[in-house]
C-alpha cells in the first residue's frame, strides 16, 4: 500500500507540463543529491549535458523541457521563485551560454548542443532522460531518470527495484474497495480518512497550512488567467479567452482581489448558461496560465491543472456560498486520494496512457470530491469518479506542435463540466446501484492505455498533431 500524500498528488510547480517541465526540473534536483551522496563537489564538474528520450524528446520543446532543465540545473525553486526571476535566468543562459550550476559554479553551457533530443524511447518508460557530468579528473558520472507523470520522478535504480515505502498510513488504500472498507468499518467519510492520515503524518497545523497554500495557488492562477489578455507564445497564435469570458460574465461588479472577485461572482446571474460559462472560464484561465509557464498546481498533472480548481470554484460560488477552509481542505483531500488510486494501478502520464490519464483522472478526482461535499456517500463519491473516467476512456494525447494549447486547454473545460455532471448522476443513485466499480474502470483505463498506439501518447505523431499543421493555425 504505497503511502502517496495529498501533497505529492497536488504539488505546486511551473507550467506547462508536470511530466515534461516539472519532472525534468525535479530530476536535476535528484542529480544534485546524487552528487552529494557520492561526495562530488559541484565545483569539480567542468561540463554537463542532458539526453532526452521518447516523449520528452518528441514534445519536449513545446513543453519547455529544455527551459525546465536550465532552471533545474541553475538551482531555481519552481514553487517560490518569481516567474520574472525564472525568465531572467533563462535569458541569461541563452545569451551568455553560461550556466551557474546549482548556484555554486559557473561553466560553459550551450542549450542547443548540451541538451540532446533523441526520438527513440528508453526501454523502461516513455519519458526518460540521462544527465551526464564530466569531472576535473576526466572521470564522468551519469544518472538515468524517468518522469512518470504528475511531476513524479524516479531514478533508474528505484524504477527497477521499487521498494515498499517506509511510511504507512493509518488507513492505507491501494484500491477503491480498500477505501470503501475503511469508510464502512470506521463510519467515516473519505475526507475524514485522508485528513486523519495527513494529520498523523504531517501534523494538523502543517496539513491545514499546506492545503491553504495549494488553494491559494489555484485561486491565483484562475484570477491571473481571468485578467490577462493577449496571445500565448509558441507559434499557434492562440488568443487568451478567459479574460474576455470573465469580463462578459462579471457584469458591473467592482473588485480588486481574488476574494472580492469570488463575492462578485456569487452576486452575478446563475442561470445554466452562465454557470456553464463560469466553469469553462475557471478551467481555461488556469491552463492559459499553465501554457505561459505560470505557477499552477499539478492536479494530478499540469496539463489537467484546471479541472479541480474549476469544480471547487463552482462549489464555492454556486453550490455553497458559506463554504470556506474546511470544505476546501476536504475537497482537495478527496480529490488527491482518488488520484492516488489511478497512480498506483494505472498511470498519470499521457506519454503512457494518452489524455485519459490526465484529463480523465482529474475529472474523476473532481467528481468524487464534489459528490461528498454535496452530501454523497463514499459509495456515491467513488461512483462519480467511475462515471467521469468511463466517459474519458480512450482519450488521446495529440497536442499540435507539442504545445499544451490545442486541444489541451479546452479539454480542461470539458473535464470540469463532465465532473459536475458525473457527481449529479452519482447522487441520483442508491449505494450499490452502480454496475461498474471504480477499480474496474481504473483497470480498464490501464488496459486501454496499453492497447493505445504510441502515436496518440504525447508524441505529436498522430491525430490533431498531424492533421492540423502549424501553418493552418
Amino acid at each position: 500500500m504505497s503511502a502517496i500524500s495529498s501533497f505529492e498528488m497536488l504539488s505546486i510547480g511551473i507550467g506547462p507540463s508536470s511530466s515534461h517541465t516539472l519532472g525534468p526540473w525535479r530530476a536535476c534536483q535528484l542529480f544534485k543529491k546524487e552528487l552529494e551522496r557520492k561526495s562530488i563537489a559541484i565545483t569539480d564538474i567542468i561540463s554537463i549535458e542532458i539526453h532526452l528520450y521518447g516523449s520528452l524528446s518528441l514534445t519536449g520543446k513545446g513543453h519547455a523541457t529544455d527551459k525546465a532543465l536550465i532552471l533545474g540545473l541553475s538551482g531555481a525553486d519552481y514553487e517560490k521563485d518569481a516567474t520574472l526571476k525564472l525568465r531572467e535566468i533563462l535569458d541569461r543562459v541563452t545569451e551568455e551560454k553560461q550556466l551557474d550550476l546549482f548556484g555554486k559554479s559557473k561553466l560553459s553551457f550551450d542549450p542547443q548542443k548540451q541538451i540532446v533530443f533523441h526520438r527513440k524511447a528508453l526501454e523502461e518508460h516513455a519519458n526518460g532522460m540521462i544527465i551526464k557530468a564530466l569531472l576535473t579528473n576526466n572521470e564522468s558520472i551519469h544518472a538515468t531518470y524517468f518522469s512518470v507523470g504528475g511531476g513524479f520522478v524516479v531514478s533508474k535504480q528505484v524504477f527497477e527495484n521499487e521498494k515498499e515505502p517506509d511510511y504507512r498510513y493509518r488507513y492505507p488504500s491501494n484500491r477503491g474497495k480498500d477505501l470503501l472498507d475503511h469508510c464502512s468499518k470506521n463510519h467515516k467519510k473519505i475526507s475524514d480518512l485522508v485528513l486523519e492520515n495527513e494529520f498523523e503524518r504531517y501534523g494538523e497545523s502543517y496539513t491545514k497550512k499546506r492545503f491553504s497554500e495549494i488553494w491559494h495557488v489555484m485561486l491565483e492562477a484562475m484570477y491571473e488567467g481571468c485578467h490577462t489578455t493577449g496571445e500565448l507564445a509558441g507559434g499557434l497564435k492562440v488568443a487568451r479567452r478567459a479574460a474576455k469570458m470573465n469580463k462578459e460574465l462579471i457584469e458591473n461588479f467592482n473588485y480588486s482581489t481574488p476574494e472580492e472577485w469570488i463575492e462578485a461572482i456569487r452576486s452575478s446571474r446563475v442561470q445554466f448558461r452562465q454557470i456553464l460559462q463560469w466553469v469553462s472560464c475557471f478551467a481555461i484561465a488556469v491552463n492559459e496560465v499553465n501554457a505561459a509557464m505560470g505557477r499552477v498546481v499539478t492536479a494530478p498533472t499540469n496539463g489537467s491543472a484546471g479541472v479541480i480548481p474549476a469544480v471547487l470554484m463552482y462549489y464555492l460560488v454556486i453550490e455553497n456560498h458559506d463554504g470556506g477552509a474546511d470544505e476546501i481542505e476536504r475537497f482537495l483531500a478527496i480529490a488527491a486520494e482518488i488520484g492516488t488510486l489511478f497512480k498506483k494501478n494505472a498511470t498519470l502520464s499521457a506519454a503512457m496512457g494518452g489524455c485519459q490519464a490526465e484529463i480523465g483522472v482529474s475529472s474523476a478526482m473532481a467528481a468524487a470530491a464534489l459528490t461528498e461535499l454535496l452530501g454523497g456517500t463514499p459509495d456515491q463519491a467513488l461512483s462519480a469518479a467511475e462515471i467521469a473516467m468511463e466517459h474519458h476512456l480512450g482519450l488521446t494525447c495529440d497536442p499540435i506542435g507539442g504545445l499544451v494549447q490545442i486541444p489541451c486547454i479546452e479539454r480542461n473545460s470539458m473535464g470540469a463540466v463532465k465532473a459536475i455532471n458525473a457527481a449529479q448522476l452519482a447522487l441520483g443513485r442508491k449505494s450499490g446501484d452502480s454496475k461498474i466499480s471504480l477499480d474496474q474502470i481504473i483497470d480498464t483505463m490501464w488496459d486501454t492505455a496499453k492497447d493505445m498506439s504510441t502515436k496518440y501518447k504525447e508524441t505529436s505523431e498522430g491525430g490533431l498533431a498531424i492533421r492540423v499543421n502549424l501553418s493552418d493555425c
